[in-house]
Order: C-alpha cells, then sequence, then structure tokens
C-alpha cells in the first residue's frame, strides 16, 4: 500500500468504528473516559525509548496515534473538531514557531531558535489563540 493511502485508511477505519455498525465500545468513549489509556500508551512509548527498543517505540507510536485519531473522532462527532483541522492546526503552528525555517528570521544557534520558540509560544498565550480558530 501506498504510504499516502495509509492514513486514509486509519480514517476510514475509524469512521466504521463509530458507525452504526461499529464498535459499541468506540462509540461510547469520551475524552475523559479515554485519559487512562492516553497516560498508559505515552509512558509505554516512554519506556521504549529508555529501553532503546525502537520496535516498541514503533508499536506505542502507533497506540498514541490511536488515542489522537480517537479524540478527534469524539470532537468531530460532538460538532468541534476533526483529524483535518487538528493537521492543519498543527501545520500553522510549526509554521509559526519556525520563522527560521519558513520566514526570514535568522538564528545563529540551536539556543536562538529555542529563544524564538518559547518567544512565540508566550505570544500565543498572551494573544489567547484559539487552538482550532482561523
Amino acid at each position: 500500500m501506498a504510504k499516502n493511502t495509509s492514513f486514509v485508511e486509519l480514517k476510514k477505519i475509524f469512521d466504521i468504528l463509530h458507525s452504526p455498525k461499529g464498535c459499541l465500545w468506540d462509540k461510547k468513549q469520551t475524552h475523559k473516559s479515554l485519559i487512562p489509556y492516553l497516560k498508559e500508551e505515552s509512558a509505554e512509548f516512554i519506556a521504549a525509548i529508555r529501553k532503546g527498543d525502537r520496535q516498541h517505540m514503533k508499536e506505542e507510536l502507533g497506540d498514541i496515534l490511536i488515542q489522537v485519531m480517537f479524540h478527534s473522532k469524539i470532537a468531530q462527532k460532538e460538532g468541534q473538531f476533526d483529524i483535518e483541522d487538528v493537521i492543519k492546526y498543527l501545520i500553522k503552528k510549526l509554521k509559526r514557531r519556525h520563522p527560521h525555517v519558513f520566514g526570514n528570521v535568522k538564528v545563529k544557534s540551536t539556543r536562538e531558535a529555542i529563544r524564538s520558540w518559547n518567544r512565540i509560544k508566550l505570544l500565543e498565550k498572551k494573544s489567547s489563540l484559539k487552538p482550532f480558530g482561523k
């Protein structure tokens, strides 16, 4: 399967899981009910990093992605946002916080890049940028 179709297939799987004929357990989950799973998968990924176990890291990243997909699907069903909104926001944020890569800002070191990132992040918080706003 081509790599660019894997994500499309993953989205379709989540659509099926949450459809009328989908999984009863999946359909009744909420953001709050999934918190323990997100914590568990994150902890398992951290443990895999510490062990240097690349195969386990790949598996646990997949489990974390399940959580991202799950929360996005719940929000979509609530009419809030969907996975595409999450990705679009992430793209905007990465570009905004890397003006030394995607803009005209010059940095001479990693330290300057980190300072720039933190300065932009602080400005975003002060200006109350809405996570899924336009």
